[in-house]
């Protein structure tokens, strides 16, 4: 499965707006889903990590003093960050598991256990059993992974309190959606819940 084309993302949109026109004026406001895929999976997930129960800010400033460690604003390889020892990653702002879950998935990659040149070729399904299986790794990251990095376009994150805060909004709903809830909700928007989901942290936005 390849990431995205630009027919693709039309044809993403123009489903979304079929399938509930409301979705025309949030295209108008903010434009089509900024999403590109990334080159470097293992940068791609470190980060994720990173940035579990974090503001936005909070995570970047934490990434870059990671970064700083390496002397570069390049995020290391595998290698490199195994030879980092685990005080000075904590020295950085990670907490003690964050800094255990970047060895975990760094000797994952490493060693081969992840192979980051046949993860895209591989379903949403398949991918998600094979990171899950590195501590550090939940649903969440996975499908962060899988949306904004490999592109895929049909993941709804509801393991993501904004995309369920989105929808609650969007829908008129009195409690915020669970899991199953937000599935049946997002049930017209398939096969370009990427999209939707993009759209749904719009909305919150404008809280």
């Amino acid at each position: 499965m390849a990431a995205p084309t630009t027919p693709q993302l039309r044809a993403a949109l123009r489903h979304l707006r079929r399938a509930d026109p409301r979705f025309a004026a949030l295209m108008r406001k903010h434009g089509a889903p900024a999403l590109r895929r990334t080159r470097n999976s293992f940068r791609a997930l470190a980060q994720s990590i990173i940035s579990q129960q974090l503001s936005v800010k909070a995570a970047a400033v934490i990434y870059r003093r990671v970064c700083g460690l390496f002397s570069g604003s390049r995020f290391p390889s595998p290698q490199r960050m195994l030879q980092m020892p685990h005080a000075r990653l904590r020295a950085a702002g990670l907490s003690n598991n964050k800094a255990a879950f970047l060895h975990e998935l760094a000797r994952a990659f490493h060693s081969g256990r992840i192979k980051a040149r046949t993860l895209n070729q591989l379903t949403d399904t398949e991918i998600a059993a094979q990171l899950v299986q590195v501590r550090g790794i939940g649903p969440w990251t996975v499908d962060m992974y899988l949306l904004f990095d490999l592109c895929r376009p049909n993941v709804l994150p509801v393991g993501d309190l904004g995309v369920r805060k989105g929808m609650q909004r969007w829908f008129g709903l009195r409690q915020l959606p669970d899991a199953e809830r937000m599935r049946k909700l997002a049930a017209a928007w398939q096969p370009y819940c990427s999209a939707g989901a993009w759209y749904m942290w719009r909305v919150l936005e404008a809280t």
